[in-house]
């Protein structure tokens, strides 16, 4: 078969580093800055420093995305690791082109702070950029305490811009999360990260998705994870179900079989005709963080803010 577009490039991609059963490859990229359509999310761009992602999530809706390159394979998603090429002139006019009024995500299908990270550097590098403008707002999302290591350019990016981070924690408990994200960082230093950047004035939240029906979504496991949310500085708790489709769906369902095999048999019925749950549990865990934020007083969503060096409209950027 003749491979074209991006499975091309990833076939040509020069390999750059393999750790045990993971390789890392430089991926040329036509366009950093993506639209996202639809109005169900919170922002109108996203950016994905990275394709595919080494934490090994068994519930990763994303895995999807390696076949754009012929990548069919589950668990290629976590051992094909591809580095954008980064190209610091380029990423700056794609910014320059984004109106102000709409919001950018970092980290929609891979997380920008993934352990690829630490070796090329892609979200410090966009970082370096968006603290050289003011006016935007911009969205990280991760489950990495590496964010800390970034905290000199968040600062300078949170006061000249709006920034809200999300930490996605699925739960406290280090043997759970250990079998439901295998390379992530613990629940832990999750949280100590966390801490880290409100203390310093960045403004986060947690993001417990996703809700496993029978696995992580009682009301008292929920309730724990939304305190100790509050007590490392969180200022909004949110979550969604669990979505299911191929190839994910077999990666989650032989996990289930190892680790949750009393589940198994209903969610091979629960996910037999649908990606997601019926509309009742929905209503039910959306009542359910309803309780609970009003129990913890934390917010739905994030509360808008005025940066201190916010300029509307006018781009304090460095020439080209």
């Amino acid at each position: 078969m003749q491979l074209v577009g991006i499975a091309k490039a990833a076939e040509a991609a020069p390999l750059l580093e393999s750790k045990r059963t993971v390789s890392y490859s430089h991926l040329a990229t036509g366009k950093w800055i993506n639209h996202v359509a639809g109005s169900r999310f919170p922002f109108n761009w996203s950016i994905n420093p990275y394709r595919g992602c080494e934490m090994a999530c068994q519930y990763c809706y994303a895995r999807y995305t390696h076949e754009f390159m012929e990548l069919r394979r589950p668990e290629d998603f976590e051992t094909r690791i591809f580095a954008k090429v980064w190209n610091t002139s380029e990423f700056r006019r794609e910014l320059m082109r984004i109106p102000k009024s709409q919001a950018i995500a970092i980290g929609t299908a891979t997380d920008p702070y993934q352990h690829a990270e630490r070796r090329y550097e892609l979200t410090r590098r966009m970082l370096e950029v968006f603290a050289t403008v003011s006016g935007h707002k911009f969205w990280i999302t991760t489950k990495s305490d590496l964010p800390t290591r970034d905290l000199d350019l968040l600062k300078q990016v949170a006061n000249r811009n709006v920034l809200y981070t999300n930490f996605t924690i699925t739960t406290l408990d280090p043997d759970l999360a250990r079998g439901l994200e295998p390379k992530a960082p613990t629940p832990a230093l999750r949280l100590a990260a966390m801490q880290t950047l409100t203390q310093a004035g960045i403004r986060c939240g947690v993001i417990a998705s996703p809700v496993l029906p029978g696995i992580n979504d009682t009301e008292p496991e929920l309730l724990a994870l939304a305190q100790q949310a509050k007590t490392h500085g969180a200022q909004w708790f949110g979550g969604g179900v669990l979505f299911l489709k191929s190839p994910t769906k077999e990666v989650f369902l032989n996990y289930l079989d190892q680790d949750h095999a009393h589940l198994a048999p209903r969610y091979q019925a629960t996910y037999k005709q649908s990606s997601r749950p019926s509309r009742e549990y929905h209503q039910q865990i959306e009542a359910r963080f309803d309780a609970i934020r009003n129990q913890t007083n934390l917010g739905r969503r994030a509360t808008p803010y005025l940066p201190p060096d916010w300029e509307q409209g006018q781009q304090l950027s460095l020439p080209l």
